[in-house]
């Protein structure tokens, strides 16, 4: 009998050893420029019975020492539950531990989320760790939170289906109307004959067509198809062809002008120096 006894005190104590708990816990309400509330103290086992009143600008200081067996522990993971009664949701607060197991935590009011504002919260204070030893969850004390905030607070957002969204994207762009096109094009050809008829009535001298074919006929036959080879380019840019299309043309009929080019006028410049227009 005397033995069966010393062994139920004994696997007493080693279940409260295995218990996370804490001690010293206070509770204090303090405005944000005001005087620091009076502490009210509370325990794993019996919670503040009287409902704080916490202001808009104000918050909740907790401050205790956690235990494992009696003597002060540093668990893994310590944090105050608040909990609205009405709606059933909760956030949690991580709590700061020291290494000898003492523990703060300030809760501003603004640091409550709106979906949890009502008339009365419920805090608890939760604490766990790796191994073998029970967690604890206690009820610590309530609050009230301010009636304009509750009135005020927003709903949640709800992300729902939304209805469809029907796309009106602009048709794609179209060249002028041929007929205006037909128009300029008459306009620029028109132009043609009158700039003959000028560069007669200036002096414009023919007879020297066939010398300058002569002496350098590849150059002024590829000049001259550089120059019709690039005006059908931009013909094809305005008709048809994309920009990434007419690029590497016009780059072709550019550089084969360039080359021609410098032999025609080459050509033209030793007549001139020879007085021969």
């Amino acid at each position: 009998m005397r033995f069966a006894v010393i062994a139920g005190l004994l696997a007493a104590g080693l279940a409260s050893a295995a218990n996370w708990s804490f001690e010293d816990a206070t509770v204090q309400v303090q405005e944000s420029r005001g005087e620091a509330g009076s502490k009210t103290k509370f325990s794993a086992d019996k919670a503040i019975t009287k409902e704080l009143e916490l202001k808009s600008t104000g918050f909740i200081r907790v401050a205790l020492t956690i235990t494992n067996g009696g003597k002060p522990r540093q668990p893994h993971q310590a944090f105050v539950a608040i909990k609205s009664p009405a709606s059933g949701l909760e956030e949690s607060f991580p709590m700061k531990v020291d290494k000898d197991g003492k523990a703060k935590l300030d809760v501003k009011f603004a640091d409550i989320p709106s979906a949890l504002l009502n008339k009365s919260l419920e805090a608890s204070i939760v604490i766990g760790s790796f191994g073998s030893s029970k967690a604890l969850r206690a009820t610590a004390f309530s609050f009230a939170a301010p009636s304009e905030a509750s009135a005020t607070a927003s709903p949640p957002t709800r992300y729902t289906a939304q209805p469809e969204i029907h796309h009106i994207f602009k048709d794609d762009p179209k060249s002028p109307a041929k007929i205006l096109s037909l128009v300029f094009t008459f306009g620029v050809l028109a132009c043609l004959p009158v700039l003959l008829i000028a560069w007669g009535m200036l002096g414009a001298n023919m007879n020297h067509l066939q010398k300058a074919l002569g002496a350098a006929p590849v150059s002024h036959a590829l000049f001259f198809g550089s120059i019709i080879g690039m005006e059908w380019v931009f013909w094809q840019y305005y008709v048809s062809w994309r920009l990434f299309t007419m690029l590497p043309v016009a780059g072709v009929f550019g550089v084969i002008a360039f080359l021609s080019g410098s032999g025609a006028l080459t050509e033209v410049q030793e007549r001139r120096l020879n007085g021969e227009r």
